[in-house]
This record gives structure tokens, sequence and C-alpha cells, in this order.
């Protein structure tokens, strides 16, 4: 099937014959649909936290906060493509809908305004203050959106990767120190890198802290081959294979390769202004606590197995009350270990306002257990989808992480993924189908053998932006 020269290529890519043949083997036989049971909701997979448990979290939390290593990892490798979709239908093609409408008769709430207004002509048209948005101008449609001016201040208007400094300040800072982590793409990382270096002696004087900013790449070696509608490798004008990024779950390795004791996770454009941001800044510190307390118990429970003549009832109960993990009825200590020996997850959930996004649901394992998964509903067979439409809460990408265990040792986190909960999806290149296989998402499959428990958050934790007109909502305002 390979020639010499596809060798080669796959060498390059950090890849294997055999890895590069399970993949065209997954176009073949396609992925299996995830078996869930049921959605979760309250008292059934939510943990729905009182005021006065909160604030406990909370406190447990900054207690404990200057004694751990604390990331906060944002996810920003994207370009903006879908954000100015419809920009570029109405340059390009001509199609104004009442997106355009809205855009134009609002033009001056956006805080990019001055910006672009600085480089529009005397008497600019619709269509060239369109265009200078997404072309000659801002040139937004070539950036990421981490480089999108999202919000006005008093004192200058911030882009989103701005706002990720705010937010790390308020929540992350560890010894005066906040570690800011993002994915980028290579054709932006200068982009960052520039923006990074002009800002933040600003913030740093503004919240009287450090930041030690990283940045990584996702791995070629996580790509993967495209292949004909025939399931044969695709082959481009020059002859050699096409190789793709395989979405946001390639990121496990990076997220592997952080070195801290609790990481944060939160997707670059769900980000809210200075003003509105006092429920984020409780709700993580909330969930780091929550997580913190249940490494803690877990820890105890492994110790007290691996020393032998452990009552199991107990840590059972844990397992399935505290970790959301139902275990089989002739469990054994194995199993308990087994379960308890996991990188752990606590994850916002919001309740279900119509919002695009996967749900959580209890899903069967393997070795006889239940457990909580975040489930796209590409995931859903077609039979199991009125389960989906049952769902209480959605996911907002909202994710503190355990990453390492009882001795201090980071876990392996590509072990812990399900590479059966990849999906396929019908792309085209240079004019001609092909199809594309992505990876287990970040927080779907790549978590899936992770302990997860959901808690419910408040919908004001919530504001991404995936339209350019969602900088009209109030949360950007």
């Amino acid at each position: 099937m390979f020639t010499e020269k596809d060798l080669q290529q796959i060498a390059a890519h950090g890849l294997t014959t055999e890895a590069v043949a399970i993949q065209i083997e997954n176009f073949r036989r396609g992925f299996p649909f995830l078996p869930v049971t049921r959605a979760a909701s309250p008292s059934d997979g939510v943990t729905v936290l009182s005021i006065e448990e909160g604030d406990q979290a909370v406190a447990r939390y900054e207690q404990a906060k200057n004694a751990l290593s604390v990331v906060k990892f944002v996810p920003a490798s994207g370009a903006a493509t879908r954000m100015f979709k419809e920009l570029f239908s109405f340059v390009n093609e001509d199609k104004r809908g009442a997106g355009i409408d809205k855009l134009i008769q609002n033009i001056e709430k956006f805080a990019f305004w001055p910006e672009l207004k600085a480089l529009l002509p005397e008497g600019a048209d619709d269509k060239q203050i369109v265009s200078a948005i997404v072309k000659e101008g801002l040139n937004y449609g070539a950036k990421p959106k981490g480089l999108v001016t999202f919000h006005a201040y008093k004192e200058g208007a911030r882009k989103a990767v701005e706002e990720h400094l705010a937010e790390g300040a308020a929540y992350a800072t560890t010894n005066g120190v906040a570690r800011i982590h993002f994915t980028v793409s290579p054709e932006h990382r200068a982009g960052f890198t520039t923006l990074l270096e002009e800002k933040i002696p600003y913030y740093e004087q503004r919240y009287g802290i450090r930041y030690e900013i990283s940045f990584s790449e996702q791995k070629s070696s996580t790509d993967t081959i495209a292949v004909n509608p025939d399931n044969t490798p695709f082959r481009q004008d020059d002859g050699s294979l096409l190789f793709r990024p395989a979405g946001h779950g390639a990121l496990i390795e990076n997220l592997n390769d952080i070195d801290a004791d609790i990481v944060f996770i939160k997707n670059i454009d769900n980000v809210t202004t200075d003003s509105r941001r006092g429920d984020t800044t409780r709700c993580k510190k909330m969930l780091a606590g929550l997580l913190i307390e249940l490494q803690e118990r877990s820890f105890e429970y492994l110790k007290a197995l691996e020393v032998g003549g452990a009552e199991l009832e107990p840590i059972a109960e844990f397992i399935e009350q505290r970790l959301c993990v139902k275990l089989p009825e002739n469990y054994d200590s194995a199993l308990l270990k087994a379960v308890l020996d996991r990188p752990i997850r606590v994850c916002g959930m919001v309740r279900n306002e119509g919002e695009p996004g996967g749900g959580p649901f209890w899903v069967k394992n393997a070795d006889g257990t239940e457990s909580l998964q975040i489930a796209e509903s590409s995931q859903i067979a077609p039979e199991d989808m009125p389960l989906m439409k049952s769902a209480t809460h959605f996911n907002p990408v909202d994710l503190v992480c355990g990453v390492k265990n009882s001795k201090g040792v980071k876990f392996n986190l590509p072990a812990y993924t399900d590479p059966e909960t990849g999906f396929i999806s019908e792309k085209s290149a240079g004019g001609r189908d092909l199809r594309a296989q992505e990876l287990p998402g970040l927080w779907n499959g790549a978590m899936a053998k992770w302990n997860t428990i959901f808690v419910d958050v408040p919908i004001t934790t919530f504001s991404p932006v995936k339209v350019v007109q969602d900088l009209l909502r109030e949360q950007h305002q």
C-alpha cells in the first residue's frame, strides 16, 4: 500500500506504518456509538453544592493552593474561521443575511470599532466595513480568536488572550505567580508572543503578580491520514499522502507535558469582563477545592488498600457516591484500586438553555462499571437521541484536573483515552472529496478513563463567542 517515499513521509510525521494502518482500518469499520445508559442530572451524576458547601470548597483551595503547582491551560490553536463565516459570505459572495444587518447597525458597540474606524476610508459602505474586519485592515479572518479584540474598557480595549491573563490572576495565582499555557498554531505563535510581551508588564503591575507564560503546538505525530471516499489513502497532486490535524483531542499530548498538581482548562473564547467575572472566579476555586478534597480521600483509600485488610464497603460507597462510578455487585479490592488510581477531573456543568455543546451522560464500561462522560451528539446512536434531549445540563468546557497519582508522579494521560471514540467527517482538498478522522475529543474520549465529577455551575460562568455578533451580548459589553 505504501511506497518508500510514503514510509519516509510517515516517519517524518513521527508516525509508524502500524499507526497509519489502524487509522485506515478505523475508516473502514467506523467508530461505535457510546454505550450511554441515561443523561446525568441533579442527584444522579450532577452534584449540586449548597452555598455553604461551595464556600467550604473555595476556602479549601485558598488554603492549599500555595503548596501546589497550578497551571491554567487554554486551547487557543484554531483560526476564527467560524466566527467570521457570515462576513466572508457577504464579502466574497454578496450573501447578506440578518447577521450582517445586526453587525452594521451595532458596529460602534464592538470593542474593535476604534481600531476599525481608523482603517476605513471616508464614507465607507457596508461591504468596505465588513471587508476591513475580515480582510485587509483588521484581518481577523486570518487570525485566531485569541488575537481578536473582545472587550472595551476605559483604559483601553482587551483581546481575548488578555482576558485570560486577568482570569489567571484571579484564581490561578500561587505564591504570586500565575502560570498560563496556551496551545497555538505555528503560524500564529509570533502574534501571541508579540502581544503578550507588550501587555504582560501592564497586567503584572495591575495585579501585583508575575506571569509565567508557555506555549505548545499540536504535535505532528497526532495527525491522521486522509482517505478517498473508498477508504484508500488520499494522494495530493504530487503523489504524496495527505495528513491532517486530528482535532482538539490531539491536545491530550500537550496536556500530558504540563508539570502541575492542578490544571484549569478553559476555551480561549469563553471569557467575560472584569465586572462580570465574580461567578467565574468563585466557581473555578470551588471546583478546585472539591478536586483537592476528592483527591485526598482517594489517596487515603488507595494507601489503605495497598497495606491490606481495609474494609471495602466504605471505599466502595465513596467511589459510588463521590467519584460517581457505579460498581458491579461482585467488585473486589483490585477493582477499587484501579478506579481510585486514575486522573480526576471536576467539570462545571451549566443548565441546558439551548446552546450547542456536549452533555453529561452515564456510560457503561468494559470493566462492569458505569461512569460519567461528556458526549457529543455525533457519539450518540440514533435510537438513544431522546436521551440527549432529556439532558438538563451541557458542557461549557470548564474543567479542573488532578493529573498526579498518590505518590506525586504524573499520570501518563494518553493511557486513559478511549481510542474507540474518534469520529469521521467528510471534507475536501483541491476540489476533491476526502474523509478525515479526528481523535477522541479532549474532554470526551481523550479523558474517558478519568474519574469525572460534574458540578452544577451558574450560566454566568459561560459566555462563549462562536460568531462575531456574540460580542454584542451583555457578557461582552
